[in-house]
């Protein structure tokens, strides 16, 4: 029995907690089921390819819960890392952190989120206006020409 397609490619993998905490400070794109940072990183002489790490926090489950959402996770990345659907950018890092809606959601719904996260997070950033986007005082406080002086106590 012979395959006709080509086993999927293993991405690259972070390996050392400054790269996760590099990523933790660059862009971030958020889904129900994932969120997504990722940060530049300068070239270097052993490969330019993207690299991927995962995190799952104990608040996903127990061990048994989370490495079932980290398997899950590593084969979307794998069949990502195929060459007509390359996965990330070169000399980018990429961490997924999982939420426990990850484990039940369906395959193709992973795959979607970590497409759009790529996207998202290399998409250029919209001018967004200063303050709150409303325009009204946040909840809680009071809007400052209505403070109290200090003579109506």
């Amino acid at each position: 029995m012979s395959r006709t397609a080509r086993p999927p490619t293993r991405p690259e993998r972070l390996r050392r907690r400054a790269d996760y905490l590099a990523a933790a400070k660059g862009r971030r794109h958020h889904t129900p089921r994932m969120s997504l940072q990722a940060a530049e990183r300068a070239a270097q002489p052993d490969g330019n390819a993207a690299r991927f790490g995962i995190t799952v926090t104990r608040k996903v489950g127990n061990a048994v819960v989370r490495n079932r959402v980290k398997r899950r996770l590593r084969a979307a990345l794998r069949s990502l890392a195929t060459p007509a659907d390359a996965a990330g950018e070169a000399r980018f890092d990429y961490v997924v952190v999982a939420r426990r809606e990850a484990l039940a959601a369906p395959f193709d719904s992973l795959l979607d989120d970590l497409r759009h996260g790529i996207a998202a997070v290399h998409a250029p950033r919209s001018a967004r206006p200063s303050g709150n986007r409303s325009g009204q005082p946040a909840a809680g406080r009071r809007p400052n020409d209505t403070a109290r002086s200090p003579e109506s106590h």
